[in-house]
């Protein structure tokens, strides 16, 4: 080996690991909480449903995930099934999670009085329906697919979109066209279409959350105008994930580098639970399912 070979090998290893740790910086490592569907309310069981159970399910999950250091964990809609009283008996065990949390609203957080519905989104710690969460690299774009719907659509003007959409998909024999699911505002399109290209300008990774899927085994349990939204996260390499809840079954989809993963409901079945924690490394997700809910790895590019 020369003596200007020897000059240079030190070079190549030192610049191959600051790359290697720039990348691992770009990237930091990190967890969150999931849980969907707790759906709690003092109601007698269904026979896929046990209401009554999800405190001490909730709870479990939350002594679960104390255990870890999390950055944050976040609950993917219906916190509870009807009843605005319900708040009160699931969001104290919620607030005991250590980590920062947050929620999604669901077509179930609705369930309560007409002059109450105002309320709900301080009983769930929520300053607005629809919201981003930056950190580390990533921007977590929380969606409201109750912003045109028959239970959530709170103003005359979202109302009147509501019933505007609803007409627009009338018999065209859509499976998803079903009264307990919901849409999104062209305004909160709009929002969405600037997250992504905040998130492109400033190199950012994007995981989307909402309480409805966009895209499943299944078209029934959807987003009323899922197809507007595809249309946005197709058009946008930054977007690795779509998480969300409402089909309690669960599912997965992986389409065209974009891992869509509907995550099992608390509430289901008589003698499990479902949650799960959530690892972002640099390029995989790893997925550790507690119950029901199964464990999984995704890569990411």
């Amino acid at each position: 080996m020369t003596r200007t070979l020897l000059l240079i090998l030190p070079w190549f290893i030192l610049v191959g690991c600051s790359q290697k740790k720039k990348i691992a910086s770009e990237f930091p490592e990190f967890g969150i909480g999931v849980v969907a569907d707790c759906q709690y309310c003092n109601c007698k069981s269904s026979d896929v449903r046990f209401y009554r159970q999800s405190p001490m399910r909730l709870r479990e999950a939350a002594d679960t995930l104390n255990a870890y250091p999390l950055d944050y964990t976040i609950h993917l809609g219906d916190f509870i099934d009807q009843g605005f009283s319900s708040f009160d008996t699931v969001a104290p065990i919620w607030a005991a999670l250590k980590s920062d949390r947050f929620h999604v609203l669901g077509n179930h957080d609705f369930s309560v009085a007409d002059s109450l519905k105002p309320l709900v989104f301080e009983k769930m710690e929520l300053n607005n329906r629809y919201y981003r969460i930056v950190r580390n690299k990533w921007r977590f774009i929380v969606l409201d697919g109750n912003d045109l719907s028959l239970h959530g659509a709170l103003t005359d003007s979202k109302k009147q979109q509501t019933d505007s959409l609803f007409n627009l998909m009338e018999g065209k024999n859509l499976p998803n066209v079903l009264p307990w699911n919901g849409g999104l505002s062209n305004d909160q399109l709009n929002w969405v279409e600037n997250q992504l290209k905040l998130a492109t300008l400033n190199e950012e990774r994007v995981g989307l959350f909402c309480h409805f899927p966009a895209l499943g085994t299944s078209d029934s349990h959807n987003l009323l105008n899922y197809k507007q939204l595809l249309n946005l996260i197709n058009k946008n390499d930054c977007v690795k994930f779509y998480f969300n809840g409402h089909n309690h079954a669960g599912d997965y989809i992986e389409n065209d580098g974009v891992h869509y993963l509907t995550f099992k409901g608390m509430v289901d079945t008589q003698d499990s639970t479902s949650f799960a924690r959530v690892a972002f490394k640099k390029d995989s997700i790893f997925v550790t399912g507690y119950g029901r809910e199964p464990s999984r790895k995704f890569k990411i590019k």
